[in-house]
């Protein structure tokens, strides 16, 4: 249906926040947050606030016009999300550190009629992790062939 990613990819050379992945429950709150905060942006066509939670590498390569160009096709489907907020993100691969040192998210939200699918790179940015990528498609799901009746006698 609707998908649209960015990446900002420079090298940086700030420290890391962590050696290791955040538990669970800081995993769900900064997957909601960046997604939500992305939901907001496409409803309302204003980005600024999107641009100023980014990763400052990110911040740099991208300003909110452009984020704005990159996300068009949600803002003008009227693409909202918001549902997630009640809903728990289900991991597609274990979350990671990989060699970059980027804390790498991969998932999606079991919503209906479409499913929320997401791509979240964070790097270390201002003393905390900061989204230097984020990929998200709305795929409609497939309905289940009905089940046959059951014969009457």
């Amino acid at each position: 249906m609707a998908g649209a990613a960015l990446l900002a990819w420079p090298a940086w050379g700030a420290a890391r926040v962590e050696s290791k992945v955040p538990s669970a429950f800081i995993q769900e709150v900064m997957i909601k947050t960046y997604l939500l905060t992305l939901n907001d942006a496409n409803i309302t066509g204003d980005y600024s606030v999107l641009h100023a939670r980014l990763a400052k590498p990110f911040r740099e390569q991208f300003d909110a016009a452009r984020l704005k160009k990159i996300f068009k096709s949600f803002h003008d489907k009227k693409i909202d999300f918001g549902l997630i907020a009640a809903k728990t993100p289900v991991a597609s691969a274990e979350t990671k550190i990989d060699h970059r040192g980027a804390l790498v998210m991969r998932g999606y939200f079991d919503t209906q009629p479409s499913r929320l699918l997401y791509e979240l790179d964070f790097i270390p940015s201002e003393g905390e992790w900061k989204p230097v990528k984020i990929n998200v498609h709305i795929k409609p799901m497939k309905k289940k062939p009905a089940e046959p009746a059951e014969e009457q006698k």
